[in-house]
């Protein structure tokens, strides 16, 4: 157990000297691996992973879905479903900062990642809220909270890595997201009408769309939402695989965004390699983290620290807990997927030690990166919107976004409390 602690804190002492968190994995766990095992075995454990994370068939679910996203957002889905939002809302107090929210989980059904979705709409929506005289910290807060639906609303690509990594049925995942989702959104919404209850000046009503318009509106994103019920229901019924059904979608965008005549020969080039380095990236995690775990797992930590909880009387969802503060805590300071990557090993025999279904975890491993995505002082989103919003200062950023961290603490606690919330939906699936 001594051994693998070293290696935890070997990797923090990396990361804090600013050394890329996979090749600080990656490196921890091929020198101690090497210095347990023997130098030989480990440089063919090493290269089995490599070898494996390269031809695996499941894996091809990762750029499959990046492509997907990609495609659509290159033809402007994220500005559509602001407009659709906006259109049926807008008229409302705090509209602009509602339709946002709703936005966010639209783009969120397409792209899968919580940092593409909060630079997305910062570009579509904080230019409106701004010219509506939205105040500054309820226009980011939302931005920078409403993006963390992009990892929760399937598909996702950390229930896809999750699911991977664990042997988890990634279709189960996607069902479980769901309503967690909304409730995540619905919470959203709830803290903006909130804010702008207290001070009405900071989300100023819009006019009211006309029945016409919000029929027009509609019809410009009818073929996405038919693309989206195709894949998700096919996987959520059986009738294909999560790859196939990443194929089917991704086929399905590539034709959406040329009938909007919304691909160039550049772009359709520019797309293709965003899409390449976004999955390099992420094999990179995937393959670091797999020689990290390989480490960990050959020492005695897993299996020790699982026997001394089950031993101390602990109850179950005490361990749980405890477990997502110290998620949220990392969430601060570290990329999301390497979090995850870093800590399954440890965590997750322990979980489902204690009983607990591996699909409910993925659901609560996903709330709590949301948490920690916008929990100041290094929520990742929050430095998003500070780099791209250039008139908006940090402690702006900052304060708008307290109250929409404690509504997602607060659907964090529904759904450890409501363990159905995630459940439901993956029951009726075969």
């Amino acid at each position: 157990m001594t051994d693998a602690l070293f290696g935890f804190l070997a990797v923090f002492v990396l990361a804090a000297m600013r050394v890329p968190l996979a090749f600080a994995m990656g490196f921890v766990g091929f020198v101690g691996l090497g210095l347990l095992r023997g130098w030989a075995p480990t440089a063919a454990n090493a290269a089995q992973v490599v070898y494996d994370s390269g031809f695996a068939y499941t894996l091809s679910v990762v750029p499959l879905f990046v492509l997907m996203g990609n495609f659509v957002a290159r033809a402007g889905l994220a500005h559509e479903l602001f407009r659709v939002a906006y259109a049926f809302i807008g008229h409302l107090r705090g509209g602009l900062a509602h339709a946002t929210v709703i936005a966010c989980a639209g783009f969120g059904a397409i792209c899968g990642s919580s940092i593409a979705t909060a630079a997305t709409m910062a570009k579509v929506a904080y230019p409106p809220m701004k010219r509506l005289g939205y105040a500054d910290y309820l226009s980011t807060g939302v931005i920078a909270a409403g993006g963390t639906l992009g990892i929760m609303i399937p598909p996702s690509t950390i229930m896809v890595i999750y699911g991977i990594v664990t042997e988890t049925n990634i279709g189960k995942l996607f069902a479980a997201g769901v309503i967690p989702g909304l409730v995540c959104a619905a919470l959203l919404m709830a803290g903006v009408a909130w804010i702008t209850w207290r001070d009405p000046a900071a989300g100023p009503a819009g006019e009211r769309s006309s029945w016409g318009e919000r029929l027009a509106a509609l019809r410009k994103i009818w073929g996405v939402v038919l693309l989206v019920v195709v894949v998700l229901g096919g996987i959520y019924g059986g009738v294909f695989t999560a790859t196939e059904g990443a194929g089917i979608g991704a086929s399905g965008a590539f034709f959406f965004a040329l009938a909007r005549r919304a691909l160039t020969l550049r772009l359709l080039y520019e797309t293709l390699v965003e899409s390449a380095r976004t999955t390099a990236m992420l094999f990179t995690i995937l393959i670091a983290a797999a020689i990290f775990s390989s480490f960990v797992n050959f020492t005695s930590m897993p299996g020790d620290l699982k026997e001394w909880i089950l031993h101390q009387g602990f109850s179950p969802l005490m361990v749980v807990a405890a477990m997502m503060v110290i998620y949220v805590l990392l969430g601060t300071i570290m990329e999301e997927l390497s979090m995850v990557l870093l800590t399954i090993p440890v965590f997750f025999p322990i979980v489902t030690g204690l009983g607990f279904d591996p699909v409910w975890f993925g659901v609560m491993i996903v709330l709590v990166v949301q948490i920690g995505l916008i929990s100041p002082p290094v929520g990742m989103n929050l430095f998003v919107l500070n780099s791209l919003l250039k008139d908006v200062t940090l402690r702006q950023i900052f304060r708008g976004v307290w109250l929409f961290v404690a509504m997602l603490v607060m659907a964090l606690f529904l759904v450890l409390e409501f363990q159905p919330l995630a459940m439901w939906l993956p029951g009726f699936m075969r």
